[in-house]
């Protein structure tokens, strides 16, 4: 009987040291708890007002003007940072999530002048637009659907630099290698196929660009427009991957709807018609790929330039041509993003810039003859 109170007293007290030990455990775990929660808490609050903070202007009465030189080829990173060592930002990191955040894209380099009462949206707008500080030194209007050689001329204009060093620096294998690196979604190794006659054909954009120095880099000039390219394409990359077309191919056909079409054209149709084809395995049996191929321009093709032996020449070869055969401006990069629904095979533009589309080869020769032949 004594063993057995003993026993019992022995298990009460080791039951009242666990039940101790379980409070005190208990307690430990609501304290370490009760801490996390205040400082994630402190932390979360914290970082809240640091954003706010850092969304607001540096100083809003303060209206001084700063020069800033955004860099060519400058990412949102470099931007942000050289925003904030100017004192025109709160935080490079802030600002690089806004822009994230809003989709934000299409800045441009060049001199600019901001000031610290400057929001950060009003900053992003004037990145985007290119508001640079003073007149441009020299201005280039590269118009759609012109050829390498043709920019060169534009640039040699309004440069210093003659047409044999621009094209020297344009067709610099190093210097496209370069570019390469820099916009690799945009420059692939699709343009050193051995059977396309200039890799930069079609990568210039066409649009106008204003430097602020009398002699800016001639590599600078070109990057600037390949850049232009590159951020131009950003809206179409998706509808690249439906339509299972690379980035070069997407230029390409659009460089070819840019050749066909006229002021009055449909270009959503054009584009319609080089699908229609391309699926079922007809050549594209476009003129402006005979006269690339010729080197030269003509108001008419012959039968007899149909023969030209060249990989551009889709009479006589099916599929794409190995690469554009000039800069396609917006309208046309939307018609080939967003084609038009047709069964239309055949198209012909009449004199006065109106384009005929035809299903079968018999309406079209009809159309022909109406149109054209007849009117010789």
């Amino acid at each position: 009987m004594a063993d057995s109170d003993s026993n019992k007293e022995f298990l009460d007290k080791k039951l009242q040291e666990k039940l101790h030990i379980a409070k005190i455990v208990r307690k430990t775990v609501l304290t370490v708890l009760i801490a996390f929660v205040v400082l994630f808490a402190g932390v979360i609050g914290g970082g809240y007002l640091y954003v706010r903070s850092a969304l607001k202007p540096v100083d809003p009465d303060n209206k001084e003007p700063v020069k800033v030189q955004i860099p060519i080829g400058s990412s949102v990173s470099q931007i942000a940072s050289i925003l904030e060592k100017n004192d025109i930002i709160k935080s490079a990191i802030v600002f690089k999530y806004y822009v994230k955040f809003k989709n934000e894209s299409g800045f441009q380099a060049g001199n600019y002048q901001f000031n610290q009462s400057m929001t950060i949206q009003e900053i992003v707008e004037r990145l985007k637009k290119g508001e640079l500080m003073g007149e441009a030194a020299i201005k280039l209007t590269i118009p759609e659907g012109l050829q390498l050689s043709e920019i060169a001329d534009i640039i040699a204009k309004h440069t210093p630099y003659s047409k044999k060093e621009i094209m020297n620096q344009l067709t610099n294998q190093q210097f496209i290698k370069q570019m390469q690196k820099k916009y690799p979604n945009t420059i692939t190794d699709d343009i050193f196929n051995g059977r396309i006659k200039y890799a930069l054909e079609g990568y210039l954009y066409p649009a106008t660009y204003s430097f602020y120095e009398e002699s800016p880099p001639l590599a600078e000039i070109i990057e600037t427009m390949i850049k232009k390219t590159d951020e131009m394409l950003v809206p179409y990359r998706n509808k690249m991957k439906e339509l299972s077309l690379s980035t070069h191919q997407f230029l390409t056909l659009a460089s070819l709807v840019e050749e066909e079409a006229t002021e009055k054209a449909d270009r959503e149709k054009i584009a319609s018609v080089f699908y229609n084809r391309l699926e079922k395995n007809m050549p594209l049996q476009t003129d402006p790929t005979v006269l690339y191929s010729l080197g030269k321009h003509k108001e008419r093709v012959y039968y007899k330039d149909l023969e030209v032996n060249s990989p551009y020449n889709t009479y006589k070869h099916k599929g794409l041509p190995p690469g554009p055969i000039a800069n396609a401006g917006k309208q046309s990069l939307d018609a080939v993003a967003n084609p038009a629904d047709t069964n239309y095979f055949y198209f012909l533009a009449t004199k006065e810039g109106e384009v005929i589309f035809t299903k079968t080869l018999d309406e079209h020769n009809k159309e022909k003859a109406k149109h054209i032949t007849e009117k010789d």
